[in-house]
């Protein structure tokens, strides 16, 4: 569990809070032990997404630069990271936050969540936040809440697809750990391979998103565990996975 611990500064994404975000998602990356990663939160706020005392005209263009590409890596790493990353979210997660959110693969919120990217209020459209918001919701639904600012509560959230499920507050780290507990059933280079997939394969048209599918079903049955789940089920046994 990686836990964003800066609730005096609502748990901004400052350049040395991104740095350590970074760090800690690729901590023990490559271990066996690690098998999903759930990102949590300090205080009210989830995330308010950047420092804006970073973007002032104070710093240079360069400076401002360095601020959105970190900010990009760390958004590409969640998915990019072989083992389910997801976000456990009690508060309110605003513009970068609410990007946060949507580029973790699995979001579970308490009922009290809420969701906006209100850059446009300030004169700083979310543009960045958009690329998230836009592979996670319908349209018209990311784009009203990039033109007005106005937030999502947890269940209109929940129906647009930016969460995955909504629980109430007392019962939002029983849910969440009943999420990891079953992913930590399954193999983890199963799910490795499921995950690279299913993000490779999104972004293409449908003929080409069955060929590299296509391709991937032969070689997960190339794989230890893969033949060691079909065995197991044959033989009505729980399977004993190697990783």
């Amino acid at each position: 569990t990686i836990v964003l611990n800066n609730p005096r500064r609502r748990n901004a994404l400052s350049l040395p809070m991104l740095r350590c975000l970074r760090q800690d998602l690729l901590h023990d990356v490559k271990s066996r032990e690690l098998r999903v990663i759930v990102i949590a939160a300090e205080g009210p706020v989830f995330c308010s997404g950047h420092d804006l005392k970073e973007l002032s005209t104070e710093d240079d263009v360069k400076h401002h630069s360095q601020v959105f590409e970190l900010c990009a890596e760390v958004m590409t790493l969640i998915q990019k990271l072989p083992v389910p990353v997801i976000a456990k979210v009690n508060g309110l997660a605003t513009a970068a936050g609410c990007q946060l959110v949507a580029s973790c693969d699995i979001a579970v919120a308490s009922e009290k969540s809420k969701f906006a990217t209100p850059g446009v209020n300030i004169g700083l459209f979310c543009s960045t936040p958009a690329v998230a918001l836009g592979r996670s919701l319908p349209r018209k639904v990311a784009l009203e809440m990039l033109f007005t600012g106005e937030p999502l509560s947890a269940h209109e959230a929940l129906m647009h697809g930016l969460v995955s499920k909504v629980v109430p507050e007392d019962k939002l780290e029983e849910e969440t750990m009943k999420i990891s507990h079953k992913i930590c059933e399954s193999s983890k280079s199963v799910l490795a391979l499921g995950k690279a997939t299913f993000y490779r394969q999104i972004t293409q048209d449908l003929d080409s998103a069955y060929k590299i599918t296509t391709q991937v079903m032969v070689d997960n049955l190339t794989l230890r565990d893969g033949q060691e789940g079909i065995e197991a089920f044959i033989q009505k046994r729980k399977p004993v996975w190697t990783h």
